[in-house]
């Protein structure tokens, strides 16, 4: 009896491993995403009046999406410096770190005095805090993404690794629940006190998340390689050496999040402009995005059994198409088709590449530069995406097809996107060993009793 009790219990940890790792995931990448979408919002709404008062309101709008896109310029040093140290000193540890990083700078922009007690530096102190939201944030998804593939078994690397980006859907659904409460204020209370409250409660969610970080164990992946001496003494070093060619592969398929800044900051900013009011789009955020939960891992079971490029592709191209009609709801000012188009766009179209790109982008590289490889190939892609908003204002012309240019700007990107994507190796059947070679075994050639059940183990 009790020699054959270990094993059931070893058996049911690493079943357990798969569905904790994911939710590990979902928690911290909510939060670290929570206070992304918190200042994005705010930025939107606020910023422009807080830190920019002496400039126009054109120009203070400008400068208020300007800083948010300032963080997108640390993340890929925060990609560089964490892919690195996630690769040599293990993915938990990192995702432990970005999370208090995220978590701190958030709590102090929601302390900052404003312009009007301090001048300059106010605008300045937010900057900085802002880079360090983008440090964190350039080793959060791809670390938890790669932690996450890692433990997860063979035949279903896309759904669980597709809970990564689902955290970042109910960080921005969290973000914009709370701010909608906050528009209905007077507008003098919006701008003296109220902006800063979702700010000062991300210190509870960080908490809460903390825990279920720090309680994840390393992956059976990353401690094999490290018991068996395989880790890279300098993975950027060596994943430029072998495999800038996925690198720059993962950069362009990243800039379809161009259209998750154009919906979520620009057009909100823009629907306001249209006299559309701040409750109405913040609502329609919330609302495709809850849509969004529900269709990304259906999205992911689909690339689970058919494969990653066919789901991707499908969905960035019909981003491109979509962004058209999401663009004329908003400037009919009717809010039923402003709430259809913003779940088409978001819910059916952009929950595809979301969803698949944890697994697909991952799966290109082998465990030892597989942070790095991910980190530096996203952050730089999404650079993009973070000054997308500030692009569509500088673009934007007057009249009602005035969004027209920024719309052809999002499906140039999505072009971009799926062409490259279309170049990459198709993976969802490829053993967790064989990721990242150019001979690859197929999961599916695997004998059925000896499929791993959990990434790192051998058949």
């Amino acid at each position: 009896m009790s020699a054959a009790n270990p094993a059931p219990h070893g058996t049911s940890a690493a079943n357990s491993a798969p569905r904790r790792a994911a939710l590990a995931s979902f928690f911290g990448t909510a939060v670290e995403y929570y206070d992304f979408f918190v200042y994005g919002t705010a930025a939107a709404l606020a910023f422009n009046k807080v830190f920019f008062p002496k400039a126009d309101p054109a120009t203070g709008t400008l400068l208020a999406l300007a800083t948010y896109g300032v963080a997108y310029v640390a993340r890929p040093v925060g990609a560089l410096v964490l892919g690195h140290l996630g690769d040599r000193i293990g993915r938990k540890r990192i995702l432990v770190f970005t999370l208090a990083l995220m978590g701190l700078s958030t709590f102090s922009i929601g302390c900052l005095p404003d312009y009007r007690h301090i001048g300059l530096w106010a605008p300045g102190l937010l900057i900085a805090l802002r880079l360090l939201q983008g440090f964190s944030a350039g080793g959060e998804q791809s670390g938890a993404s790669s932690l996450t593939l890692e433990h997860a078994p063979a035949h279903r690397r896309g759904f669980f690794t597709s809970w990564t980006l689902s955290g970042s859907q109910a960080g921005l659904i969290l973000a914009t629940l709370i701010f909608i409460p906050i528009t209905s204020l007077p507008k003098q209370d919006q701008l003296d006190w109220a902006w800063r409250v979702p700010f000062l409660l991300s210190a509870v969610v960080v908490a809460v998340a903390f825990v279920i970080r720090l309680r994840m164990p390393e992956t059976p992946a990353f401690q094999e390689a490290q018991d068996k001496h395989e880790l890279a003494k300098l993975p950027v070093a060596e994943l430029l050496r072998d495999q800038w060619g996925d690198v720059l592969r993962v950069l362009l398929c990243a800039f379809v999040a161009v259209v998750s800044t154009v919906t979520a900051v620009f057009g909100l900013s823009y629907a306001t402009d249209q006299g559309i009011s701040k409750t109405t789009m913040l609502w329609a955020v919330v609302v495709a995005n809850v849509f969004a939960l529900g269709f990304q891992p259906v999205y992911a079971i689909i690339s689970d059994r058919i494969g990653r490029k066919p789901v991707f592709i499908a969905g960035v191209l019909a981003c491109g198409v979509i962004i058209y009609p999401y663009f004329m709801a908003i400037t009919s000012g009717n809010v039923l088709l402003v709430f259809l188009g913003a779940v088409a766009i978001t819910s059916v179209a952009y929950s595809a590449p979301n969803a698949i790109w944890p697994s697909f982008y991952n799966e290109m590289f082998p465990t030892r530069v597989r942070y790095s490889g991910v980190a530096i190939g996203t952050q730089l892609g999404f650079l993009l995406a973070g000054f997308t908003p500030t692009i569509g204002k500088a673009i934007e012309t007057h009249g009602r097809n005035g969004w027209v240019p920024v719309a052809i700007f999002t499906s140039a990107c999505c072009l971009i996107s799926a062409i490259a994507a279309a170049t990459a190796r198709e993976t969802y059947n490829v053993g967790i060993e064989d990721l990242g070679r150019r001979g690859h075994a197929r999961a599916d050639d695997w004998p059925s009793t000896t499929i791993p059940t959990t990434a790192g183990q051998r058949s």
